[in-house]
């Protein structure tokens, strides 16, 4: 398995700096607009995984990329405090080292909200793209929670194994093409060791702060991505999200689930590209 995933990592080589103390593994391609790529927080999340599909489209497509692992995933290392909180502070001062005059932020379910946190408060963001955000969207009635609570526990319980590793993907990813052995395997390395670790304590963790009142006040355009078939994130969520947010416009997919970025990758890659010429 090492060999496989090392051959994979290959692909999207990246390097490291330091970041908050933090010894910080970045992949950065391309060149022209800075386009800041955030993951999620489910098992294995880390920019080679969650991004595989968008890096290079996007640094052909003229923009210089940034995929960096958050604070306590992939290779980046674990912090003390793995909140929330800790995660925004880190990818805020990221982006700060990368000396970025201008960026858009692209976040992928928790880095959506962590995208909007930074948004709020940093005029350089004049873009925003928000993918299937739990953490984000309002919790809406309880019939949207109670289809979301096996997918939310399976997460919380999850250890490394290719068993249990298939199993989330197929709660991210609708179509069973896109859970290959391959990402099967590389899910299951980078969510061991410790990752795992950073994983069990982020599960203990406060949840993240509500800031659905403080989104009327987010200035950049943006792009919401909702996969019809999310059930972790319901797309009704996404719809009282899109009520919240000024100068928004939703996108909804079909056949797509929780990682519309994978799941309907040609697609999601085209109108991001869209959205960011206009």
């Amino acid at each position: 398995m090492a060999s496989r995933v090392a051959a994979m990592s290959a692909m999207l080589a990246g390097e490291y700096t330091t970041v908050d103390g933090l010894h910080t593994y970045y992949i950065r391609r391309g060149a022209g607009p800075a386009l800041v790529l955030l993951h999620g927080q489910s098992p294995g999340s880390c920019a080679e995984v969650v991004w595989a599909e968008n890096v290079e489209y996007f640094a052909r497509a003229g923009f210089t990329v940034y995929a960096l692992d958050q604070a306590g995933f992939g290779r980046t290392e674990n912090p003390q405090d793995l909140s929330v909180e800790t995660r925004i502070a880190h990818a805020r001062s990221f982006i700060d080292s990368m000396s970025l005059d201008r960026y858009a932020l692209w976040g992928a379910s928790d880095g959506s909200y962590v995208a909007a946190r930074i948004a709020l408060t940093d005029s350089r963001v004049d873009a925003l793209i928000l993918m299937a955000s739990g953490a984000l969207s309002p919790r809406g009635p309880e019939q949207f929670q109670e289809r979301a609570r096996a997918v939310v526990e399976r997460m919380r319980q999850y250890t490394p194994s290719r068993e249990n590793a298939r199993r989330i993907l197929r709660d991210v990813l609708h179509n069973e093409d896109r859970v290959t052995d391959d990402l099967v395997e590389q899910v299951c390395a980078m969510s061991a060791g410790k990752n795992l670790d950073a994983h069990m304590r982020r599960a203990a963790a406060p949840r993240p702060r509500d800031i659905g009142g403080e989104l009327k006040d987010l200035k950049a355009p943006s792009l919401l991505l909702w996969g019809m078939d999310d059930v972790g994130a319901p797309v009704e969520r996404g719809l009282l999200l899109l009520k919240l947010i000024p100068h928004a416009e939703l996108h909804v997919l079909n056949q797509c689930s929780h990682w519309p970025q994978r799941d309907q990758a040609r697609r999601v890659n085209q109108l991001v590209k869209d959205f960011l010429g206009r």
